[in-house]
């Protein structure tokens, strides 16, 4: 084997690294942006949606599909 024959391994490597470091910060700025929807502890019902984003809109009526759940009295 030549030094030569490495190189493959080493630059697929690479690009799996690179890959991988891209779908992290892609998940990780997700999860940032899903709106925050405040419940009430008593009554179990909306109280507000913290909306992260300009462009999500949301409000206890037009809730969004995917937010975490925020417990307030």
């Amino acid at each position: 084997m030549n030094k030569y024959e490495k190189y493959p391994a080493q630059v697929i490597g690479i690009v799996m690294s690179v890959i991988g470091l891209v779908a992290i910060f892609f998940a990780l700025t997700t999860s940032l942006d899903i709106p925050d929807v405040l419940i009430s502890h008593s009554t179990n019902e909306c109280v507000s949606v913290i909306n992260y984003t300009d462009e999500d809109t949301y409000s206890c009526e037009n809730m969004p599909t995917k937010y975490n759940k925020v417990w307030v009295k």
